[in-house]
């Protein structure tokens, strides 16, 4: 597994794509990703009503647990009314694994399915917990799986951590805490206007090879899924309607970063959804939810194993967010 740090003390950035950050001292680890500024304690006020919701005093970045049964977190922009949908994460909006002695792929934990009644995904509820600037939770899934999930606020977005201890007689390949980070109010964007990946090229929306949705009545371009391969091979096909009657698209070109960004709708913010690994990008229109899905490719009986993923959200533009996740190489150590 390789590792970087950004050297120096002060991270002034002002690099071809234009200033990123001034008199920040942080280091980041791509392990997932954890990045920690000098000034994380103390820089967030947690509410005083016995929620559970925390705000960055540095950013005015506020998040919620909007339901805690079926855990669902809430992010608003600084002044941004309380009534707003802002951006809805499900936190996760499933589980999955494929079971080595059955060789099937079974739902550990789904929100759907346990929201209309089917309880036996879980043995544990949600217990939540707050501390500083983290919202945690455990919970034991299905076949006696142990999850602890961590949301960690920061000025510039939220921290995804999901720890994984198997407490069952079985070993698990693949698994995965799908996070749906869902971009509605200041953000949505059906027809994938200011929705972008990175490849060999730059950035290129991540729909630019179907102009024709721009003019294609609303229920023929939805439902739908855009898939983007960053480590799985293109699919031959660039268009296939599932049984389900969701067309799926997929793009004839790799990302080379494993991210989605989304510019909100006077491109004055950018939304931008990252993961060290994963097999590809995808995105639902309908929710201009990003999906940047990692896995943990083999868990066995008493092992704890992690999954990690990070949501920016940061007032500027696309190259300035860009340099700030993967920055100048100058900047890294490699080990």
């Amino acid at each position: 597994m390789k590792k970087y740090r950004i050297l120096g003390k002060e991270l002034k950035a002002q690099t071809s794509r234009g200033y990123l950050l001034k008199n920040t001292c942080f280091s980041l680890l791509v392990m997932g990703v954890i990045l920690s500024g000098c000034n994380s304690m103390g820089s967030v006020k947690a509410s005083t009503q016995g929620e559970l919701a925390i705000t960055d005093i540095h950013s005015g970045l506020r998040l919620s647990v909007i339901n805690k049964e079926f855990p669902i977190l809430k992010l608003l922009l600084p002044d941004q009314p309380d009534s707003d949908r802002g951006i809805e994460i499900e936190f996760p909006e499933h589980v999955t694994g494929v079971n080595n002695t059955s060789g099937q792929l079974e739902h550990l934990y789904h929100l759907y399915l346990a929201r209309m009644g089917n309880l036996n995904d879980r043995i544990l509820a949600p217990i939540w917990t707050i501390e500083n600037n983290t919202l945690t939770y455990e919970t034991i899934l299905k076949d006696n799986m142990k999850m602890v999930a961590y949301a960690k606020l920061d000025s510039i977005g939220i921290k995804f951590s999901y720890v994984f201890t198997n407490q069952s007689n079985n070993s698990y390949q693949h698994i995965q805490a799908v996070t749906c980070v869902q971009l509605y109010s200041l953000f949505t964007d059906t027809l994938l206007e200011r929705t972008y990946i990175h490849t060999d090229n730059g950035f290129d929306l991540m729909a630019s090879e179907t102009p024709e949705r721009l003019i294609m009545p609303l229920n023929e371009w939805l439902p739908c899924r855009y898939h983007v391969s960053y480590n799985w091979q293109i699919p031959d096909i660039k268009k296939e309607k599932a049984q389900d009657s969701i067309t799926k698209y997929y793009k004839s070109i790799k990302a080379n970063y494993p991210f989605i960004a989304t510019l909100s709708h006077d491109k004055t913010w950018v939304a931008a959804t990252f993961s060290t690994q994963t097999g590809n990008l995808w995105t639902n229109p309908e929710r201009s939810c990003h999906h940047v899905d990692p896995e943990i490719p083999l868990i066995k009986p008493n092992e704890t194993k992690f999954i990690r993923l990070t949501t920016f959200v940061y007032k500027g533009n696309l190259n300035m967010i860009f340099d700030y996740i993967f920055g100048d190489k100058k900047r890294y150590v490699s080990e």
